[in-house]
């Protein structure tokens, strides 16, 4: 993909992953949230967080099985946009909902097991999103790498909070958490294989039935 396409579809992402904000901006000042708008505004920002996490979560086997090298840059933006959507659920949470009480948050934090949960979460998180950058991926070397899986115990736990959030109707934390289950099934040794070969037979299927861009691609020189 030519690199004023990427850098344009860089743009168009980042200003979409805008709009759950805005949205929430715009229904905070026109009085449409609810009768209880800090409760709702701290549960959508959260259910933004989760949602963008799951999906960065999916780029690399959606990414694996469909070939798609080029926008591996999606991961890292969905995953800090992530993060920041967190930042502003616990900002109201910790903020408006509990007023900046120290007394309040420490019980909540001891007391309560959602907070508990994503506490922990958000704190695993923080360091992902600070060592994100290519810069520290070249310092930490492979152990950027090691670093980075702790994302996979993050998300659990934010499907967790999720769900010890929610007092009635607890199928959509519960879906989630499929979601997430599934993506890291997906992350084991043997289905990679799995998924490898299935992904080798697709391409000399597509280069025996004369595909264009396998035939550009089997002419291009390697570099």
């Amino acid at each position: 993909m030519p690199a004023r396409k990427v850098d344009f579809l860089r743009l168009l992402v980042n200003v979409g992953l805008l709009f759950p904000l805005a949205l929430l901006v715009w229904d905070l000042t026109n009085n449409q949230l609810s009768a209880n708008p800090i409760e709702a505004a701290t549960r959508r920002m959260g259910k933004t967080a989760l949602i963008l996490l799951l999906l960065s979560l999916a780029c690399t086997p959606v990414f694996s099985l469909l070939g798609l090298r080029t926008l591996r840059w999606l991961r890292r933006t969905l995953g800090l946009w992530a993060f920041a959507y967190a930042c502003i659920h616990l900002t109201i949470f910790v903020g408006l909902d509990y007023g900046l009480d120290l007394d309040l948050l420490r019980e909540a934090a001891l007391e309560k097991r959602y907070a508990l949960a994503g506490l922990s979460a958000f704190l695993l998180l923080t360091p992902l999103a600070v060592t994100s950058t290519t810069g520290w991926r070249r310092r930490l070397g492979p152990t950027w790498t090691r670093l980075h899986w702790v994302v996979y115990i993050a998300a659990p736990l934010a499907v967790t909070h999720y769900l010890w959030g929610v007092k009635l109707d607890r199928r959509q934390p519960l879906a989630y958490g499929a979601a997430v289950l599934i993506l890291l099934l997906l992350r084991l040794h043997p289905i990679r294989q799995i998924v490898r070969v299935w992904r080798c037979r697709s391409v000399r299927q597509r280069a025996l039935l004369g595909d264009p861009a396998m035939s550009v691609a089997r002419r291009k020189p390697r570099s």
